[in-house]
């Protein structure tokens, strides 16, 4: 039943898994204490500091373990074993979204501005924008996004979305143009105008889907999923330390052809 809702719909939630939880206690203060250090907010604040983007900022190990802390481990991390192999973890996300996500301050356009407002800031993780006219072009493949909430959050605060099926609609796009060329080449291909009528046809096409989940839960994302992040109205309440999850999105093993493609 996992791998057919994860093949079919593009995403998967896990109920309540003590070893997750477990996880989740231990690391808490540490991504909180990282989220609130003066040099980590400087670094990786955004959008008038209702984003802690924080990339790659826990320090776990390839096991997802925190010094002297839990491995991670539980029924999603089988799963993924099944899928992929032994896990190998990259360095974890710390996400932190704050009431009013996401402030307008001038760093991005206007129109980048609305899109984060209207479409939730809608993207597929691998594309990297490059230039003044934000080209796409593949860059950090992802097996998949893994998210473990570390505070407990309702609908109006901020949660994960996703487009319902549109990896469908995304892979045959990027299939498209990329079957006939070597795979040593894809980097190199801009993958743009692809993308973007890829994009607006998931939108007219998918379910907007929000994703809640409780520290303890966790959610899986196709790596070729659209997917965002719904903006906080400043008149719901906050919560402590804000909305943080912990994401992990480690990269295969440089295989492209199982990053479009895969088994699933």
């Amino acid at each position: 039943m996992g791998l057919v809702s994860l093949s079919e719909r593009g995403w998967i939630k896990f109920d309540n898994d003590p070893d997750i939880l477990d996880w989740v206690h231990y690391i808490q203060p540490t991504a909180a204490g990282i989220a609130k250090d003066p040099k980590q907010k400087a670094l990786w604040l955004r959008h008038g500091d209702t984003w802690f983007v924080g990339v790659n900022s826990l320090p776990n190990d390839p096991a997802g373990s925190v010094a002297e802390g839990p491995q991670l481990k539980g029924a999603v991390v089988d799963f993924l074993i099944k899928l992929h192999g032994p896990i190998a973890l990259d360095r974890a996300q710390i996400s932190v979204i704050y009431p009013g996500y996401p402030a307008f301050d001038g760093t991005e356009t206007e129109v980048a501005h609305r899109y984060r407002k209207n479409r939730c800031g809608a993207h597929v993780d691998g594309l990297r924008s490059e230039g003044l006219n934000r080209r796409r072009f593949i860059h950090e493949p992802h097996q998949y996004v893994l998210g473990l909430p570390t505070v407990g959050y309702n609908v109006q605060a901020s949660p994960m979305v996703v487009w319902e099926g549109s990896h469908h609609i995304i892979r045959a796009a990027f299939k498209s143009v990329l079957d006939d060329i070597p795979v040593a080449q894809w980097n190199s291909i801009d993958l743009t105008k692809v993308y973007h009528e890829a994009r607006r046809k998931c939108f007219d096409q998918c379910e907007q889907i929000s994703i809640l989940a409780k520290p303890g839960e966790c959610y899986l994302l196709h790596r070729l999923a659209l997917h965002g992040i719904a903006p906080w109205p400043e008149e719901v309440a906050p919560i402590d330390h804000g909305r943080l999850v912990v994401y992990f999105r480690p990269e295969g093993d440089g295989n492209l052809i199982n990053w479009l493609n895969g088994s699933y």
